[in-house]
């Protein structure tokens, strides 16, 4: 697409100039400091930008040069950094940190040659250190920067690595420095990877997205309609650490289903009980490490049901249902057919109970049926359906119960917006699927057939890390008819 990019963030930059200045940039400008600068720039991978200056501010007020972060141990960073997400790898980092600059009698390289050597050193943090700290021209490529040049259509790339060769082939040099901070503070206060506020993007009008304008519009004329989401965390205490938290304030979703918690309630930490503005509700398997389904609701539930009332199901902790004045929420994690489909029979009994389940609640109000359905119903669902026909999620017995489910009159509410193939919910951890876009479809919104008009949106939101899943999101106005 031609594009004056010049002119475009030119106008982006004047739309964000109340956004606060990205935490790294703004210790870069108050300190001319590369080492705080580097530090910082480790501290804020996934991790909010108030966060991670808090954290920074213990950590230097202990340790302002390699020198003194030498004399810290692991566990000492780690209480000083805390809750960064993965601060127990960054503690190993900076706790390495000082005798990789040994090389460079302690200094902070200035070649992304040499600071990729450095311990939790990649591309972007090389290019953000060199731009930030050296005022060398290089383009650092996060999330934000990677998704608004291809929403754009400046670039058409897979991953922020090829984004970043393509910008170095295709942006002129004097934006360079300026294209990360420009586009991380349009990407988290504007062009947001959830809920974005098309409506006041200065872009809009050329922006290939701008159908997501018309939805916001609608959502905001729309003040009874609600922000429904679903997330497999696969662990809750791991994704923890990843910011979670931080993440749940950012969705400020309605109600936020979350699937395989794997953990008892007494495993919780006091933060993960009690989010702000959030009443949690746990339904665990017996099985320690097992399964487990949550809820994360604004307004509190007429009542809370965990289970189906069906032993060897309630068992696993896959089923829990809020109910409101409208309406039912089911949260659910089907089970998996397992290697060898060993579980197939198990996961096809399940699919049957909570089909019955849910009649019975349609019966009295609507029904709204998220979670975890570890099935990809059709042939686009997944990149490689002719390899997977045998495999656990594909199966012709899974696809076929699917089938009934929509032809009972269950809409899958994602494909009532978009019916093109290519758009995934989870990714193996193994063969770098998920930067090769090699995934499944497996987690949904569903809603019974008497609520269609009730759907406003239904998204996926792949750009949201932190599991092996991605979100998704239902918005929904339950008094719609």
């Amino acid at each position: 697409m031609n594009i004056d990019i010049g002119k475009r963030l030119k106008l982006i930059e004047e739309s964000i100039k109340d956004v606060p200045v990205p935490v790294v940039d703004l210790i870069a400008v108050q300190t001319k400091d590369p080492f705080k600068v580097l530090t910082a720039t480790i501290l804020s991978a996934r991790t909010r930008d108030e966060t991670t200056a808090a954290a920074a501010k213990r950590l230097f007020s202990r340790a302002s040069n390699a020198g003194q972060l030498a004399g810290l141990s692991v566990k000492e960073i780690e209480k000083l950094i805390y809750p960064v997400g993965f601060f127990r790898n960054k503690a190993g980092y900076l706790a390495r940190l000082p005798a990789a600059l040994e090389p460079y009698n302690g200094r902070v390289p200035d070649t992304i040659e040499e600071l990729i050597t450095l311990p939790g050193v990649g591309r972007k943090t090389a290019n953000l250190v060199l731009g930030a700290a050296f005022g060398k021209p290089a383009i650092c490529v996060d999330t934000h920067v990677h998704r608004i040049m291809n929403i754009w259509g400046y670039v058409q790339t897979k991953t922020p690595l090829a984004t970043e060769m393509a910008l170095r082939d295709k942006l002129p040099r004097r934006h360079w420095i300026e294209v990360n901070s420009i586009l991380v503070a349009f990407g988290q206060s504007i062009c947001r990877p959830v809920s974005p506020l098309c409506g006041q993007c200065p872009a809009s009008r050329v922006c290939p997205q701008n159908h997501k304008k018309s939805r916001k519009i609608k959502m905001q004329k729309n003040k009874t309609a609600l922000k429904l989401m679903s997330w497999n965390v696969n662990g809750i205490r791991a994704i923890e650490k990843k910011g979670f938290i931080e993440q749940v304030k950012e969705f400020d979703a309605d109600i936020l289903g979350i699937q395989e918690t794997k953990a008892q309630p007494d495993q919780l930490s006091e933060q993960l009980k009690n989010i702000d503005g959030y009443k949690a509700y746990w339904f665990s398997a017996e099985k320690k490490g097992y399964s487990g389904v949550a809820l994360y609701c604004k307004k509190e539930p007429l009542k809370v049901y965990y289970g189906m009332n069906v032993e060897e199901f309630d068992a696993e902790g896959r089923v829990i249902t809020a109910e409101y004045d409208d309406y039912f929420l089911v949260n659910a994690y089907f089970p998996n057919s397992g290697a060898k489909l060993k579980r197939l029979d198990f996961k096809l009994r399940f699919n049957r109970e909570i089909h019955q389940y849910l009649d019975r609640l349609a019966d009295q109000k609507a029904v709204v049926l998220c979670g975890d359905y570890n099935v990809a119903h059709t042939e686009i669902d997944l990149k490689n359906p002719k390899n997977n026909v045998k495999n656990a999620g594909f199966t012709p017995e899974e696809r076929a119960w699917m089938d009934e489910f929509v032809e009972a009159g269950y809409l899958d509410t994602f494909r009532m917006f978009n019916q093109e193939p290519g758009h995934y919910t989870w990714w193996s951890y193994r063969f770098n699927a998920r930067a090769k876009d090699v995934g499944w479809r497996i987690d949904y919104f569903c809603v019974d057939g008497a609520s269609k008009k009730k759907v406003i949106s239904s998204q996926i939101l792949k750009e949201v890390m932190g599991s092996d899943h991605c979100p998704v999101q239902m918005e929904f106005d339950p008094n719609c008819s």
